[in-house]
């Protein structure tokens, strides 16, 4: 029994959810998402509510204790990604990255993302749809509805320099804590 996964979620008043062929679709005021369902679970909307359950509950019997686990995850995994959803369609998720180093920046152009970042040339990403970037000074600013790829585009980003553990130059999240290592130190010379 998942303890996620039986809990109901409420759906809001501005917040307008649909059920077709085993895809879940989220309308809210900040957008659309939608959600296919896995093959193990399925919902229900009934007085408001979203309720999940499990798919031939007297075929579960038979599973082994492996399947059994997946049946279970896949049933509070579709429990919070739903949560998520409703919470980015009315909410909205944000991350923030910061750059670090001498002479690293980052600026918008047509709205895609520039960062020079100690190479020769700027890396570029490319916008991505269902996602806006904002940049102040040495912090970026990663916004969307989708969960999900919001922290994947600032994964992305993270990767084209991280930090490193000397100095550590590069791009981190806020908030984020580098442990540095020592250098080299300079010793003396015993004869």
């Amino acid at each position: 029994m998942s303890r996620v996964g039986k809990k109901p979620i409420l759906i809001p008043d501005n917040v307008k959810v649909a059920l077709n062929d085993g895809v879940l679709v989220v309308s809210g005021p900040k957008g659309e998402l939608s959600f296919k369902m896995p093959d193990e679970t399925q919902a229900e909307i009934k007085d408001n509510q979203i309720l999940f359950t499990i798919k031939n509950r007297t075929d579960q019997r038979k599973l082994t204790s492996i399947q059994a686990k997946k049946v279970i995850s896949c049933w509070g995994m579709a429990r919070n990604v739903t949560a998520n959803m409703i919470e980015g369609v009315i909410h909205g998720y944000q991350k923030k990255l910061e750059i670090e180093g001498l002479g690293y920046r980052a600026q918008l152009e047509n709205g895609d993302l520039l960062l020079f970042v100690g190479f020769s040339h700027p890396l570029r990403v490319k916008k991505t749809e269902g996602i806006e970037f904002a940049v102040e000074k040495n912090v970026i600013s990663i916004s969307g509805t989708d969960k999900h790829l919001v922290g994947q585009v600032a994964a992305t980003i993270r990767g084209r320099r991280i930090p490193d553990a000397y100095k550590a130059k590069g791009i981190r999240y806020a908030g984020e804590v580098i442990k540095k290592k020592a250098g080299k130190k300079a010793g003396t010379v015993t004869k």
